[in-house]
């Protein structure tokens, strides 16, 4: 005799090929978790991966506007705009008027920002490393080329 179905019973798998532990965006996740994870513990908890990449774009970079910076860092107008301005806060980027467009401000390392990313540089090259250890040298450069191809 069958039972009646009821909601706390799960359903049937509508695909039973579908295994999300194979799926490329829970892999990204995951991984993306663990370099989170390690970012943290060898940055520290009071910088942000978010935040660390405006401060090392500007660093590489120089000024730029908030628009700019936000597409360079993949971030949209709501984030970048908070980053920015925690970053102010601290008082690691300043603003200054753009010279080509009054309108605009141009954003771009304090000169204690300009320290704080110097100091912490070797330290994030060190976050890439530790993240990567599991991967043969080869396989390194190969991830990354294909993860490029997929942004």
């Amino acid at each position: 005799m069958a039972r009646p179905s009821s909601a706390a019973e799960a359903p049937e798998p509508a695909d039973e090929s579908y295994d999300l532990a194979e799926q490329v965006g829970f892999i990204m996740r995951q991984a993306a978790q663990r370099h989170v994870s390690i970012f943290n513990e060898i940055m520290g908890s009071d910088l942000t991966p978010t935040q660390w990449a405006v401060l090392a774009r500007l660093y590489q970079d120089g000024g730029s506007s908030q628009n700019l910076l936000g597409r360079q860092t993949a971030m949209d107008a709501a984030t970048i705009k908070g980053v920015v301005d925690r970053l102010l806060k601290r008082k690691l980027v300043q603003t200054k008027p753009d010279p080509e467009d009054g309108r605009r401000l141009i954003v771009e390392l304090s000169p204690a920002g300009v320290d704080y990313t110097r100091e912490l540089l070797p330290k994030a090259e060190t976050v890439t490393k530790v993240t990567l250890a599991p991967l043969a040298t080869n396989q390194r450069a190969t991830l990354i080329a294909l993860l490029k191809q997929l942004r």
